[in-house]
């Protein structure tokens, strides 16, 4: 049996188990932006050679690779315990193949809880255990545990890019774009629907601000007017929001939610009240699911037909097969593995990094944090067998932007509900690179 670790204490010791695991911000446009970044790279490229402490103790320690993956759980609407089950699901899988390079591979758990205090605790953990990367991972508060990972030198491998340090910190790879690739292509998806307005009902946040930016730059190129409906995070009534969102419900008329899911699903019931007949409906993936368009009536529900867009092919592609083979055979009956969810996606995606990564270092050595982020720093491209493009975060590949220069996954994908499911609206990627960088659309 194995038990899964927890920051239920200020300073908890990880708890490991015997089963394991492989496989955003105002933009700087032109000139301004490409001397911001030029500027953060030789940073950038200085901090990421440096080793840590996780390095020192690599030889000195266990012979087998340990690795960390964090989410809430026990919180309610941001609770991503299928995150954490699936890596330990993945390692089970590993080691029963033979193991990683022939080594069995350690992973440890832990529950962020949702505060800063947890996410802290959860780092110390990690660097505690001396791992080699914290992987597939999700917690919003990415100042308070990343200095302590940069420290250390360990890698932070396909977080689920919830906070700025995610998208900067010279040992991030995330290996999705998070909000701001979801809303400026969500943007772009509707330009392509024939939009002629759009109302974005978001977070009234800090957070929130920057996501105006980016829709703004989606939509400006086809003349497209927004509206901004900043809503509070939490709420058990948003018809204000959604009335006003909704306007004069003219054909042409499209809403955008960028709301977390638990108000996404609040905003559902008096958008589906008020009863807009001309209004097209769309949101992100992660702010809805397969798990809530069931829940809320499928095909016959207020999402019907509503548009999505998500940094990944839809949960009906075979891309996942591999993934559900995984949850289903070695998952346990203690937590659900929903292959639909973007935490879980991308938890099978940052694993696969890790596993091919690791899989390039030098054998004939231990595998240490520093080894693993030279490889993943070298520029190679990882294929990720068609849930993203081949990634890599090579100093040519960073994003021209001073606030998120580590968002080298710009490509989203167009979904809509049809049927009660949601599939693929558009076949393949979508980049939004040149949104992200305060650009011009392609010719």
């Amino acid at each position: 049996m194995t038990r899964t670790a927890s920051a239920d204490r200020p300073h908890p010791t990880a708890h490991r188990r015997a089963a394991t695991a492989p496989a955003g911000a105002r933009r700087r446009r032109t000139a301004g932006v490409l001397a911001a970044t030029a500027t953060l790279l030789p940073a950038l490229l200085a901090t990421s050679a440096c080793g840590g402490p996780a390095d020192a103790a690599a030889t000195a320690g266990h012979s087998e690779p340990t690795v960390m993956t964090w989410a809430p759980s026990g919180t309610g609407s941001t609770d991503r315990p299928g995150m954490t089950a699936l890596a330990e699901a993945i390692g089970r899988e590993l080691n029963a193949k033979g193991g990683l390079d022939g080594r069995k591979l350690r992973v440890l758990t832990c529950n962020e809880q949702n505060t800063a205090d947890g996410a802290a605790a959860c780092a110390q953990q990690a660097i505690d255990a001396h791992v080699v990367a914290v992987i597939g991972s999700y917690s919003q508060y990415g100042s308070d545990f990343m200095p302590a990972l940069e420290r250390a030198g360990i890698p932070y491998l396909g977080g689920y890019g919830l906070s700025s340090p995610e998208f900067t910190s010279p040992l991030s790879y995330p290996v999705a774009g998070g909000s701001p690739a979801l809303v400026a292509g969500s943007g772009r998806q509707l330009v392509e629907a024939g939009c002629k307005t759009v109302a974005l009902i978001r977070p009234d946040t800090r957070a929130g601000d920057t996501l105006v930016n980016y829709l703004s730059g989606a939509l400006k190129p086809a003349n497209v007017k927004l509206t901004d409906v900043p809503a509070p995070e939490k709420s058990n009534n948003y018809t204000d929001y959604a009335r006003r969102a909704i306007g004069d419900d003219r054909p042409g008329n499209c809403v955008i939610s960028a709301l977390g899911s638990e108000p996404t699903s609040n905003l559902l019931d008096p958008y589906r009240r008020l009863a807009p007949k001309h209004t097209q409906l769309a949101s992100v993936i992660g702010s809805f699911q397969q798990s809530v368009v069931d829940s809320t009536g499928g095909d016959s529900g207020p999402l019907h037909g509503a548009y999505a867009t998500g940094w990944y092919p839809a949960e009906a592609s075979p891309v996942w097969d591999a993934l559900r083979a995984t949850a289903h055979g070695y998952g346990t009956g203690d937590a659900m593995i929903d292959v639909s969810d973007p935490g879980v996606q991308t938890t099978w995606v940052a694993y696969e990094v890790f596993r091919q990564a690791a899989a390039r270092a030098d054998r004939s050595k231990p595998l240490t944090a520093r080894a693993l982020a030279n490889v993943l720093d070298s520029g190679e491209p990882i294929d990720t067998g068609g849930a993203t493009p081949p990634l890599s975060w090579g100093l040519t590949n960073m994003l021209p932007s001073a606030d998120s220069p580590r968002l080298v996954n710009t490509s989203v994908t167009f979904q809509q509900v049809q049927g009660g499911r949601l599939v693929e609206q558009r076949q393949g990627f979508v980049d939004v690179r040149w949104v992200l960088a305060g650009g011009k659309p392609p010719a």
